[in-house]
């Protein structure tokens, strides 16, 4: 029996006078995760991880994101990309999948302001989860601070 689909990628850039920074992490079915974070301030170079997380994480974090029920939401009254950059979150999970992509968001401020800001906050708080377990998985397979 194959085992279900399951895929999950987030992305926050820009492009700045320090050229393109970002972080972005994914999660694949098979426990691979990968964590990527660019920035040239001070010189700063990529940093790249990747590690395998058990099937008992990847079946959290398909409770995260079932519990959130992100997979419902639209982002097209979602603020635009703009100059300040961009996130991406791409979600496969069984048959379904779904992708968004809005602008950086500082605050609860700028998602009450927003055309959706139900949907817009279910957003914020999956992806504020999301980082939450990534830094700390990080934080316990390697010695770095990843902001």
């Amino acid at each position: 029996m194959p085992a279900e689909e399951f895929y999950v990628r987030y992305y926050s850039g820009h492009q700045g006078r320090y050229g393109h920074e970002f972080i972005e992490f994914e999660f694949h079915a098979d426990g691979r995760c990968r964590y990527a974070n660019n920035s040239n301030y001070r010189n700063d170079s990529l940093i790249k991880k990747e590690m395998t997380v058990s099937p008992l994480m990847i079946k959290e974090l398909k409770r995260i994101i079932a519990d959130s029920e992100v997979m419902k939401e639209d982002d097209q009254k979602w603020p635009k990309k703009n100059v300040v950059g961009k996130q991406e979150l791409e979600i496969r999970f069984g048959n379904e999948h779904v992708s968004f992509e809005t602008a950086k968001i500082g605050s609860l401020v700028d998602v009450q302001g927003s055309e959706d800001p139900e949907g817009l906050r279910v957003f914020y708080y999956l992806v504020q989860d999301l980082k939450c377990l990534v830094f700390s998985l990080i934080t316990l397979h390697w010695k770095i601070k990843p902001i």
